[in-house]
């Protein structure tokens, strides 16, 4: 091979060379953007999916709360109580007949229900409509006028029974919820509030007091009367009764709605029950709940008890020499602490009965002995 061709040979071979290495650079520095490319895409897109994950859903579905529970759980064992009162003759003529409404609940499995005594007062007949719509006839079992207490009884089967709590254990402040049926016509509203105060007294203009009533701003209006009051926790706690609106003064006031405790209406519901009547045992004092509270803020002995503020004439209290000022801790057996206040240690006896009361006067105990009569 002559030496100018194999110098042609060399130049192509070369060439040759340098367009490959050509070809596989740029082949690669295209992978290189390529796959920095993808790269860049997965950030973005891993990017975006955060960004989605981070979005608030709002969606349609229902949303509960503790108060609904509350209400679903009650309300089907709340009550309409319908009464008539038969028309009257007068001087004018005769009256018709007029129908009475209110609220009640159910108590038990064998159709006991508790509502006001003013709910079925004068009345002839009574009917319930059940949470379901449902009318059905109901009995009057008996009554407490004293407590305003009334226990009514239907044979139908009950949709449902509440469940009766503790009310010595209510805070002030603590959230209530009313239901009950007012004007008659709006069956099973709901209402909400706080307890206001406990341990209130309320004239009732007809020569007798109610005493240590639950104090609520939930609105209780006409016909929500022997509705259930019920803490957070489904549990009823008092008996819806009254709603001061003015007072004498002439004064509008508005959220002074009252209730019965639930210790109280159990209690006499439960004799009622049992016997067929409440026979309410009398002493004839006025007294104060007396708890850990009170006494440190009024600086007593005692941090449980009834602080006497009244003692009535010719009365057991009076004739035992029971004194205003006195503190009552203990009546026969019962002794007065968290879990028996002044009430319900002297419902347990009966008219008649001779107990003990021990009471704390100047800083010295004394034990009086008292005949218990029947409250009229």
């Amino acid at each position: 091979m002559s030496r100018s061709l194999r110098f042609f040979l060399a130049i192509v071979l070369v060439l040759i060379s340098a367009m490959a290495g050509a070809y596989i650079g740029v082949r690669y520095a295209v992978s290189n953007l390529i796959s920095s490319d993808n790269q860049t895409a997965v950030v973005i897109d891993a990017q975006t999916q955060q960004t989605q994950s981070n979005q608030i859903i709002v969606s349609s579905s229902e949303i509960s709360t503790i108060v609904t529970d509350v209400v679903q759980t009650v309300e089907p064992a709340v009550v309409t109580v319908i009464g008539n009162i038969p028309g009257q003759r007068t001087f004018f003529g005769f009256t018709g007949d007029q129908q009475v409404s209110g609220s009640g609940f159910i108590i038990s499995g064998d159709g006991y229900i508790i509502t006001n005594n003013h709910v079925i007062e004068g009345v002839d007949d009574v009917m319930v409509i059940l949470s379901d719509g449902s009318e059905v006839p109901a009995a009057i079992v008996s009554t407490d006028i004293f407590a305003d207490l009334a226990v009514l009884k239907i044979d139908s089967k009950v949709p449902a029974i509440a469940v009766m709590g503790d009310s010595d254990n209510l805070k002030l402040g603590e959230t209530v919820v009313a239901i009950g049926s007012p004007l008659g016509d709006f069956r099973n509203s709901v209402t909400t509030g706080v307890i206001s105060a406990t341990g209130r007294t309320i004239d009732t203009g007809q020569g007798y007091e109610m005493e240590n009533l639950l104090q609520t701003d939930a609105a209780i209006n006409s016909g929500n009367s022997g509705g259930p009051l019920v803490n957070l926790a489904g549990e009823v706690v008092g008996v819806n009764t009254l709603v001061l609106r003015d007072n004498s003064s002439g004064a509008s006031a508005e959220g002074l709605g009252f209730a019965i405790p639930s210790n109280t209406a159990l209690l006499i519901s439960n004799q009622i029950i049992e016997k067929g009547y409440f026979a309410r045992p009398y002493l004839g004092v006025q007294v104060q709940h007396i708890d850990p509270a009170a006494a440190i803020r009024y600086d007593l002995p005692v941090e449980w008890g009834a602080f006497v503020v009244k003692v009535g004439g010719n009365t057991p209290a009076g004739r035992a020499g029971v004194e205003a000022g006195d503190i009552i801790v203990r009546i026969g057996d019962a002794v007065l602490d968290e879990d028996t206040i002044f009430l319900n240690a002297l419902f347990t006896y009966q008219p008649g009965d001779v107990v003990d009361v021990e009471v704390i006067r100047s800083g010295s105990r004394a034990v009086l002995q008292v005949t218990l009569i029947e409250y009229r």
